[in-house]
């Protein structure tokens, strides 16, 4: 059998011709629509993220707020240990998910995001459908962070109506990604370095501040995990009538919070089409990102549950909504033991933080929409890149709906928006599950094909029950996640976007429809394409593994020897790849 993971010089023009002419032209072929090659070079994107850049962008898309605000939300309802179960939980989720994505793609790191994955693995109709979920997310996600911005700038000021602040902040991220995927990449780094910095000094603060380091001299130590702060918290108490069950829905309330928190970290799957050195760099910086985050959230949570009493009032809960820092566990922390003035620099971090998610997504978006287009699943207007491989047809749509934010100008309207946004974490786990189910597709059609694992650029960990457990975990979160409140800024007065057991008790029908219609719509998409095309799923021994695979193992070549030609790399230079 011939290896060509490790040899891909192996893969002859005749293979490739055959494969091509088999796969792609064949009028009963699973993948004639669209095919399965990149684009050529003129209208494809550059390849030009390296493994610093890229780490730092799935890291500048999925910290935010959920950390710094929503964990305030979580802490009262789970209490100190359950919100750390509950993170550490679906932190190990996170985990089997990248590493699922990792393997695909650094086997065959293409242009068309975790959709062509789906497609090529699984079935096209499977592949339409996770395309056209994931843009959802990323038209409805970047307006809301573009609102969260403002709301921010409002705890300093209100004489600046918040219309005029989200225009300057839509033409800020617009203009940035307009510049090419390298300025992008580079500014997107430096961005979220400064966020890495900010969250490593909040949990070095909260830890001083633990064991005395305050203005009080309070040695607080694990205080706050002794009754009736702690361990577990107690949710809808008075609705269940029961102590345990109360406990229990605590509990679970932080694994749906924890999941919004988390989702984000998937981008990566998208940023491999514009990545140098893909084969080598995509699992550098999926092993990087979880690190990173499974340290900021689990770490963040940990401290929180340290420093501030699950039953404080100033909590960022559904009966006392803030806006900005005044809403951050952190800023309860510190106005705890006196200390003063870091509201403002918290505040300043969270604009930072909001910022960077809204620039990254809508990096995501126009690309999501670019791989939906050279599939042929999209019009193919938006296949269109400029000189400096930014598909700016795309990108201009996507920038076009970050109009929704103004729906929030209105107090009237805002009702509308909340509703939009309510829907972004079941786009976001209907993505992990596909991701995951692809994966176990792709190595069945490993096996299936004679090829080893262990062949593979990178062979992910705990497989194959990490990526069952994945997609197990995520469905039933998923299922009961409208069940659960979500807390999420979305006005100029912190709208709550209440999709709890409050939905059931008593059930109200608009948190119902918005927490599971992206369920529907995305079985709509599929089942309607599957009618259409009369697809189906693609047998394990029919899965194409090698179409495209020769042109990208090429690339990297090339990049390789030329990165050879300059020389050893300065300790400057290492000390910025490490990062």
């Amino acid at each position: 059998m011939v290896d060509y993971e490790k040899s891909p010089s192996v893969v002859s023009s005749s293979i490739e011709k055959d494969v091509r002419v088999k796969d792609v032209q064949e009028e009963d072929s699973p993948y004639n629509r669209g095919g399965l090659l990149d684009p050529v070079k003129e209208e494809t994107l550059h390849r030009g993220l390296s493994a610093r850049q890229i780490s730092m962008i799935a890291l500048g898309g999925a910290v935010g707020t959920g950390l710094i605000i929503g964990s305030g939300t979580a802490l009262v309802r789970g209490g100190p240990l359950g919100v750390l179960l509950g993170y550490t939980f679906v932190g190990m989720v996170c985990y089997m998910v990248m590493v699922s994505l990792g393997e695909m793609a650094a086997y065959l790191p293409h242009k068309k995001g975790f959709a062509g994955y789906a497609t090529r693995f699984v079935d096209p109709a499977f592949g339409f459908a996770l395309g056209w979920n994931y843009l959802m997310k990323y038209l409805i996600v970047t307006p809301n962070n573009i609102n969260a911005a403002g709301v921010v700038i409002q705890y300093w000021t209100r004489h600046v109506h918040i219309a005029v602040w989200m225009v300057i902040f839509i033409a800020f991220i617009f203009f940035i990604n307009l510049l090419g995927v390298r300025v992008f990449g580079e500014l997107e780094f430096w961005f979220s370095s400064i966020k890495v910095i900010t969250l490593v000094g909040l949990l070095i603060m909260g830890i001083v501040i633990d064991l005395g380091g305050n203005p009080k001299h309070d040695r607080i130590g694990f205080r706050y995990w002794n009754p009736p702060d702690g361990p577990m918290g107690h949710y809808l108490k008075d609705q269940v009538h029961g102590e345990s069950l109360s406990i229990f829905l605590g509990f679970w309330s932080t694994l749906v919070n924890a999941l919004f928190a988390y989702i984000g970290t998937e981008l990566i799957g998208v940023t491999v089409g514009e990545a140098q050195a893909p084969r080598k760099n995509i699992p550098i910086a999926i092993r990087r990102t979880f690190f990173r985050i499974l340290v900021f959230y689990i770490g963040g949570v940990f401290v929180i549950g340290l420093v501030v009493p699950s039953t404080d009032q100033t909590l960022f809960t559904a009966n006392k909504a803030k806006a900005g820092a005044a809403a951050s566990p952190f800023v309860v922390a510190t106005t705890l033991v006196g200390i003063k003035v870091l509201n403002h620099i918290i505040n300043a971090a969270i604009l930072l933080f909001v910022l960077s998610a809204a620039n990254s997504d809508l990096y995501i978006g126009s690309r999501t929409l670019y791989a939906l287009a050279v599939e042929g699943n999209a019009p193919k207007i938006f296949t269109k890149v400029n000189r400096m491989g930014v598909p700016y047809p795309a990108l201009i749509l996507c920038t076009a709906f970050c109009g929704l934010v103004f729906l929030n100008v209105s107090s009237s309207s805002a009702k509308v928006f909340t509703w939009f946004v309510n829907l972004v974490s079941t786009f976001g786990a209907i993505t992990w599950i596909c991701i995951c189910y692809s994966h176990i597709r792709f190595m069945k059609a490993l096996r299936a094909q004679g090829i080893s694992r262990d062949t593979l650029p990178y062979k992910a960990p705990f497989q194959p029950f990490g990526s069952w457990f994945a997609l197990i975990s995520t469905c039933i979160i998923t299922i009961f996640k409208g069940m659960i409140h979500h807390d999420i800024i979305s006005s100029s007065d912190a709208y709550i976007i209440s999709s709890g057991f409050d939905t059931f008790i008593p059930f109200t029908k608009d948190t119902f429809v918005t927490s599971y219609i992206g369920l529907p719509a995305f079985l709509m998409f599929w089942v309607g394409y599957k009618l259409t095309y009369r697809t189906r799923l693609i047998p394990a021994e029919k899965v194409d593994l090698i179409t495209g695979k020769r042109e990208i193992d090429e690339e990297e070549e090339r990049f390789n020897r030329q990165e050879e030609l300059k020389g050893p790399r300065t300790k400057w230079q290492k000390f910025f790849d490490s990062l």
